[in-house]
């Protein structure tokens, strides 16, 4: 593991402002104060968008699923690929709380905390959809294989049993790996709180001080918890890519798919990092441990994983033309030219060409261009989900199945309220605990400020 000292040298510590451990404490844990205008704002426009996501629901349980674009030939629409994009956003976190622990990447204390949240929100987000799309969620427990009276059972050889249970592990071992990384931070809110919150946090620390033995036993923990996670990042996608590549439908029975979506969920998800820290930065000061060499490292991230998307992109044209398959080679001109000319074409665009200015290091080191990337990165990630559900599903084998999806105002409805619902969990979650990892922060402070803290303290 690097010393701090050559840990700075590469830039992974925090701006040179940052000159004890008390800055660091009084920096993040003033996030956890009295909120500011900023943080109302984006809070007012979250909750307008639950709101909407909630009634544009109540609308489908009233009137029924009917009320939703859905139809012949094609039975996944909007709420699937909502809950694919969902569940690729979430991969992120994992990949930078865990391989990048592993690795002892020196850039990930600042921004593997909201990494880690941005998870557990997102899986929350896409359990959603499965139960908006089976359109009576009060009968959703019949999927549940228990022994009953209408001998419903699960086929658990259906890549989508397969789906819950990859789903339900993630969600598991990501919110553990989650809180257990937070509980020597919260407990430094902890002593710094006062009423109900200082009660909140003294429970949910655990009864943390802080000494030898915790961190011999945190250490051990999450360590072996990070391993856990690990090949989490490569199966979990990998299955809910299965759930095309099982199937026979034209552009979906494919062996790059698993290698695709792992690549395209670390993607989405890393640009989604930028899209949620930007706004963190600014909101709450944090611009010297949120700095240009993080974003540069992301960055370049992005542009590698880029790379991988378009290559696979081309593959799956080059497949669909030298299989010599008629209804391959039709369905792929079809994406191209066809009824969804406009969304493959954003995908290509958003995925493909957007991401080549991050090829220059004064697009990386800025911080507006960055996050205006990522919002393209994460329009055209929901395009990609879009094309190859929808659009391989409205041109199948036989011309008489073809038909054109539209999506309805309520489908559209949900769709914006989800990621409303999705900032607002995570606006609630900045204000309760720190955004910013604070006990990773101080390993990475240069040894001179080290032991200014020690003759600061005696």
């Amino acid at each position: 593991m690097a010393t701090a000292t050559e840990t700075s040298a590469r830039g992974a510590a925090p701006h040179p402002d940052v000159t004890s451990y008390s800055d660091v404490n009084r920096d993040i844990l003033a996030i956890l104060q009295r909120p500011g205008k900023g943080w109302w704002a984006l809070f007012g426009l979250a909750t307008a968008g639950v709101g909407l996501m909630f009634f544009s629901w109540g609308i489908q349980l009233v009137k029924g699923i009917g009320v939703a674009g859905i139809s012949k030939p094609v039975g996944w629409g909007v709420y699937i690929t909502t809950f694919v994009f969902w569940v690729g956003i979430a991969h992120s976190g994992t990949l930078v709380s865990a391989i990048l622990f592993l690795f002892r990447a020196p850039w990930r204390q600042s921004i593997y905390r909201a990494a880690e949240a941005m998870t557990v929100f997102a899986v929350m987000t896409a359990g959603l959809f499965p139960l908006i799309h089976v359109g009576r969620p009060w009968l959703a427990y019949w999927l549940v294989p228990y022994p009953n009276a209408r001998f419903l059972w699960p086929n658990f050889r259906s890549p989508l049993v397969w789906d819950v249970f990859a789903v339900t592990t993630y969600f598991t071992v990501s919110a553990t790996f989650f809180y257990l990384g937070t509980i020597p931070d919260i407990a430094a809110a902890r002593e710094a709180a006062t009423g109900l919150r200082k009660k909140f946090y003294q429970f949910i620390s655990l009864g943390w001080r802080g000494t030898d033995r915790e961190w011999h036993h945190f250490g051990k923990a999450y360590i072996f918890l990070a391993a856990l996670a690990t090949p989490l990042v490569l199966s979990v996608h990998s299955v809910v890519s299965w759930d095309f590549a099982m199937g026979i439908t034209p552009g979906w029975h494919a062996t790059i798919f698993a290698p695709y979506f792992v690549a395209g969920a670390i993607f989405s998800g890393m640009a989604m990092v930028i899209t949620l820290t930007v706004p963190l930065r600014k909101v709450f000061g944090l611009q010297a441990y949120l700095t240009t060499k993080h974003y540069d490292a992301m960055a370049k991230l992005i542009l590698l994983t880029s790379m991988i998307v378009l290559y696979a992109y081309l593959t799956e044209f080059f497949m669909a033309w030298y299989s010599g398959e008629e209804i391959e080679r039709t369905s792929f001109w079809d994406r191209l030219f066809g009824s969804y000319w406009w969304a493959t074409w954003t995908m290509l665009v958003c995925n493909g060409i957007v991401p080549i200015m991050l090829w220059f290091k004064r697009v990386r080191h800025s911080i507006p261009a960055l996050f205006v990337i990522s919002i393209f990165i994460n329009i055209g990630m929901w395009f990609e989900r879009f094309v190859i559900i929808v659009v391989s599903q409205h041109h199948e084998f036989v011309p008489f199945a073809w038909g054109v999806y539209r999506p309805s105002m309520v489908e559209m409805g949900i769709l914006i309220g989800s990621f409303a619902w999705f900032g607002f969990w995570f606006l609630i979650f900045c204000r309760l605990l720190p955004p910013v990892a604070i006990a990773e922060l101080k390993e990475v402070l240069p040894a001179p400020m080290r032991r200014k803290e020690a003759v600061d303290h005696g």
